[in-house]
């Protein structure tokens, strides 16, 4: 004898709550802070770009620099984080590296913190292993104290250019390399750091990238054929489709990337160390590697997809 089963109806859904939407917002809101927080900071994204220059000297075609920038070291960035960029910079066996600003952090923490954090990442940019290397200094390194930053670095092996420019020789040949005091808070002097009748390509490094707008307009700026910058974090927090929602003072006009401003050229670091807020979202920390080609070189339809990026 069979027995009859009556099905159960199926459960409705559950109502979409205002309490069940808070709380699945808070959770989403909660795991989007942790990857930014704890995988989106410390996702290092090299960048590889290649840049054309008018009557750069045949010894430079292929010359191959490094560009990182930002580190503020302390307030968020850890010593073991700054090791990883450095591994990965010495791996890259470049022929310049340039650092373009803000060791340290002028805050949340004490004085005496930040003057001991420079110590430190002096010593750990110490085990940089190309021998051209150069910096200039950030709004914050000028805040938090210049001259002792700037000792601390120089002492490890890192000159800094304030206001000041040096040849770059490969073989018979030379291209120049300024640096500007710091454009917020210092007295930068761009008739000091470009040669007055430079006879090759001038890069220029100023960490401010606004500072390019000055640049365009100095008698000196007609100098310049290249600017390296960083200072924007590229806004750190980055909604697809959108401006950055945050960015600097001085750093407002140009938030990452490359740029072409009539002949002369920008790029703007991202950095890799954070301020205000440990968190990085769709906006991970940069390292550029920048190749060197004469202008007559460049391609005639250039490819319009983006430069070849890796991630670790």
């Amino acid at each position: 004898m069979s027995s009859l089963q009556t099905a159960s109806p199926p459960h409705a859904p559950p109502l979409l709550t205002r309490r069940n939407f808070l709380k699945g917002s808070a959770i989403a809101a909660a795991g989007v802070t942790l990857y930014s927080n704890e995988h989106g900071r410390h996702a290092i994204e090299t960048t590889f770009r290649t840049f054309y220059l008018p009557e750069l000297p045949p010894a430079f075609d292929g010359f191959r620099l490094v560009q990182f920038s930002d580190i503020h070291l302390e307030e968020y960035t850890e010593d073991f984080f700054l090791r990883r960029v450095i591994q990965k910079v010495n791996a890259l066996n470049p022929d310049l590296v340039l650092i373009t600003g803000d060791f340290i952090s002028n805050g949340p923490k004490p004085l005496h913190v930040s003057l001991e954090a420079s110590a430190r990442c002096a010593e750990l940019l110490g085990t940089l292993t190309c021998p051209q290397r150069y910096g200039v200094l950030g709004n914050h390194d000028v805040l938090v104290g210049p001259s002792v930053i700037r000792n601390h670095l120089e002492h490890h092996g890192l000159p800094l250019l304030v206001n000041q420019h040096v040849r770059i020789e490969r073989g018979n040949e030379h291209i120049f390399l300024g640096g500007i005091d710091n454009y917020s808070w210092g007295t930068p002097n761009l008739s000091l750091a470009v040669p007055e009748q430079p006879d090759a390509p001038v890069l220029l490094m100023a960490h401010e990238p606004d500072f390019a707008n000055t640049v365009l307009t100095h008698p000196s700026g007609q100098h310049v054929d290249f600017i390296f910058s960083g200072h924007t974090h590229g806004g750190q927090i980055r909604i697809p489709g959108l401006r950055p929602l945050a960015l600097p003072p001085n750093g407002k006009l140009y938030p990452e990337g490359h740029y072409l401003l009539g002949k002369m050229q920008l790029y703007v670091n991202r950095g890799i160390g954070t301020v205000g807020l440990p968190l990085r979202f769709n906006c991970p920390p940069e390292i550029t590697v920048a190749t060197l080609r004469p202008a007559n070189l460049r391609p005639a339809t250039p490819h319009p997809s983006p430069s070849p990026t890796t991630q670790s």
